[in-house]
């Protein structure tokens, strides 16, 4: 029996198949996206998706891990996190707790030191993080999230790992992924991470839908909201877009904004009823105070007019 070597579902040959797989869980993939996704699984690359918050990136690793049946193994990243918070650990009260119970076993007679080591040094005392977690678990879906707030030291721990999907641990010796995971890494673009860790990536800039793909997303999503309502909502999110805010609505923030409006028995959007819930849609107080500088029922009638 030969052994899987890749996570490649059964019966996708192509990205045409793995965008309808995906849509078979609810998630909506542009052309673009499908073919570096399905590349990423074949090739056995990492994907590095940028874009602007809110625009699907986390969800592709959720909807994979869906389509896939395997665990999703998240790596939140923040400014500081190093080796021993990504990739292992050892619990060091239960070492220290051992230590002190074998003294007390032994009490009068010869400790053996390079024995009693081996076992401060065993897998039960092993803290996995998500790295080392995603190497051993097969199949896993692997999600960097947001590495574009980790340091340069991270990516250069990182670049080194994803080259082999191995690590030597001194302890215990080399752990080596039996099927590679498929490893989604996302970055807003805070600041620009380096071309060697791009390198080793498939790249994709996850951009905004447009119109008639944003309406079926929040359909999937929002599938108790009026066809007329969710219509509306999108025409009106896609012209805050083209505003000059802080911080521009991502998909999710319709989909958050059409649940809100769902929740208060709407089928259809004014100007009211918009200047009321706009805090589901924009989360920054200047972005707030822009919007109520513009004329919004003019922005609301423009979005009816023009469906």
């Amino acid at each position: 029996m030969t052994a899987v070597t890749t996570l490649l579902p059964e019966g996708i040959t192509g990205p045409a198949d793995l965008a309808a797989a995906l849509a078979d869980v609810d998630y909506l993939a542009g052309d673009g996206l499908a073919t570096v996704t399905y590349l990423g699984l074949v090739l056995q690359r990492p994907l590095f998706l940028e874009g602007e918050p809110g625009v699907g990136k986390t969800a592709l690793a959720q909807a994979m891990a869906q389509l896939l049946h395997a665990p999703l193994i998240r790596l939140q990243c923040y400014e500081g996190i190093d080796a021993a918070q990504a990739l292992y650990d050892w619990d060091f009260p239960r070492q220290l707790l051992h230590l002190r119970a074998a003294e007390a076993a032994h009490a009068g007679s010869a400790l053996d030191v390079d024995a009693l080591e081996g076992e401060l040094y065993d897998e039960r005392f092993l803290v996995e993080r998500p790295l080392l977690r995603a190497l051993r678990t097969s199949p896993a879906v692997l999600l960097i999230d947001e590495i574009d707030r980790a340091d340069d030291e991270f990516e250069a721990f990182l670049l080194e790992l994803l080259s082999e999907f191995a690590v030597t641990i001194p302890e215990l010796g080399e752990v080596r992924a039996a099927v590679p995971p498929l490893v989604v890494i996302t970055s807003n673009r805070t600041r620009e991470v380096h071309d060697a860790l791009k390198r080793r990536c498939t790249y994709h800039w996850v951009d905004h839908p447009g119109f008639d793909r944003e309406c079926a997303i929040v359909r999937r999503r929002c599938p108790d909201a009026a066809d007329a309502l969710t219509r509306q909502v999108v025409a009106v999110v896609q012209q805050l877009r083209a505003e000059d805010l802080f911080k521009p609505p991502g998909v999710a923030e319709t989909i958050d904004w059409t649940r809100a409006l769902v929740a208060l028995g709407a089928d259809t959007l004014d100007a009211e009823l918009a200047t009321h819930t706009l805090g589901a849609v924009l989360k920054y107080r200047e972005d707030l105070e822009q919007a109520q500088r513009m004329d919004l029922g003019h922005m609301v009638a423009k979005a009816i007019g023009e469906l």
